[in-house]
């Protein structure tokens, strides 16, 4: 029998608590009282608030998750935020025209670098299909902290929760660890929403985070080209060239998107979260309000600390990220040098990407993680230079293995680069030979250590034989 028949009427609606806690508990109330579980946690008497607070702490407990973290809520919280303010669909007219650009671009590369077409095709998107091409990708680069913070911050909730509201929980204490794992996933899918609303294209962050893909946010970037007094076609050709070089170095390198992404991740596993912080904020929230969760979660405060390890890494990371923006900027300049616009529009990407914007702000607060390359500019200077000593194809030949890329010495003298590598392969090689050498036995023994030597004087002295004719006895 149940505690509250009344329920089992389909025609008398459930208060929201009792609805949430029966759905967490598998429909089993017996012995538990709705009123005094809201009463233990200092929950609101007023129906119309606990409403409003019980839709937004319901879909974090009823949620199923994979994991710590709840994906399935970043997923739809990133397609509610890319929404925001409208997300026009994209129709024939615009795929037919992203395709054709996209087209053209790789006709332009073709002189410019020495690989060759990808032969993809060109794809042109919404922001709403931008974040479900994204989101495995944003998976992979989050889950080492995002698992961290979920955990971390299930851990405090349960800590601050009063004694008397763990006992009547009993056995869906263990579904009170799904909060944590949502409030991220919220947090994510608002940043990567965010990011929806700024990108233009697959590859805008200098990253690959849809794989074989080759596409353009129409919506986005007829918002990039506003106030510039550019042309919209010189606007889609140029960041067309730019994809279109992202995707042919990402797919004619093939260890270079493992290496980057990579290196993320192992940034990631190596965050420290700092406990205080999150325990201070839930202490913080107040379940009485619905606003201060949503609060807490735009102000970042799950950001983590780096430690000197995640800085040297992050400086290892930039520099990879400056290579790839300095080759993709070096190579739609060349591209595009008929292009009217070029300069103008090389050099407003330039700024955008070294500062970067409100989206990718929210981004690095959340995991602590800039995608930025900073040394853009001087990694573009060092692939020119590399280009007039070696010509494309030598240029290119750079990619062939991550052991080959340059330094952050080399971002600092491009002009010496070339005699740094000679000097380091000269070195490797003279290290190479003398291997090669004894392994092969080819040393011989130092001249006063000759065998034939020794034995011959080892002979004279141990044959008692005259040494000095004065000795002779005749």
């Amino acid at each position: 029998m149940s505690s509250n028949p009344s329920n089992n009427d389909d025609d008398t609606p459930k208060d929201p608590l009792s609805e949430m806690l029966e759905r967490l508990m598998g429909g089993n109330m017996q012995g538990m009282n709705p009123q005094e579980i809201a009463k233990a946690a200092g929950l609101p008497n007023d129906p119309q608030a606990m409403a409003m607070m019980m839709q937004q702490v319901q879909a974090m407990f009823s949620a199923q998750s994979e994991g710590p973290v709840n994906w399935t809520m970043a997923r739809d919280q990133a397609r509610r935020a890319a929404a925001t303010g409208g997300d026009p669909s994209v129709g024939s007219k615009d795929q037919r025209e992203v395709d054709e650009v996209l087209r053209l671009a790789e006709m332009w590369l073709d002189p410019v670098t020495d690989f060759p077409s990808t032969a993809l095709l060109g794809k042109a998107w919404s922001r709403a299909e931008w974040v479900e091409a994204t989101m495995e990708t944003w998976k992979r680069l989050t889950e080492p902290v995002a698992t961290s913070i979920a955990l971390a911050l299930s851990n405090a909730i349960t800590e601050q929760m009063p004694e008397e509201m763990k006992t009547m929980m009993g056995g869906a204490a263990s579904m009170l660890q799904n909060m944590g794992g949502a409030m991220f996933g919220m947090q994510l899918g608002q940043a990567v929403g965010a990011l929806s609303r700024d990108v233009v294209s697959s590859t805008d962050i200098g990253i690959p985070l849809a794989e074989n893909s080759m596409a353009l946010l129409p919506a986005n970037v007829a918002a990039f080209g506003q106030g510039l007094d550019i042309s919209e076609y010189d606007v889609r050709l140029f960041l067309a060239v730019r994809e279109a070089a992202h995707v042919r170095l990402f797919t004619q390198v093939p260890w270079l998107t493992g290496h980057l992404l990579g290196a993320i991740e192992s940034y990631a596993r190596g965050i420290h979260i700092d406990m205080s912080k999150i325990e201070e904020v839930a202490r913080d929230i107040d379940p009485s309000n619905p606003e201060s969760l949503q609060s807490a979660l735009s102000e970042g405060v799950f950001m983590p600390e780096r430690t000197p390890s995640q800085d040297a890494a992050l400086a290892r990371l930039e520099t990879t990220l400056a290579l790839v923006e300095g080759w993709v900027d070096e190579l739609t300049a060349a591209a595009t040098a008929n292009l009217d616009s070029s300069v103008a529009l090389r050099e407003v990407v330039r700024r955008r990407r070294a500062t970067g914007g409100p989206a990718e702000n929210a981004f690095a607060s959340l995991v602590g993680l800039e995608l930025r390359p900073r040394r853009l500019r001087d990694a573009a200077a060092l692939w020119n230079q590399l280009r007039q000593e070696r010509g494309i194809d030598g240029r290119d030949a750079i990619w062939q293995h991550p052991d080959l890329l340059p330094t952050p010495e080399d971002l600092d003298d491009p002009a010496g680069f070339s005699k740094r590598r000679q000097l380091a392969e000269s070195a490797d090689a003279d290290v190479d030979a003398a291997l090669e050498k004894l392994l092969a036995g080819g040393f011989e023994p130092p001249a006063d250590e000759d065998p034939a030597t020794t034995d011959e004087t080892d002979s004279e002295e141990g044959d008692g034989g005259p040494t000095n004719k004065d000795d002779d006895p005749r």
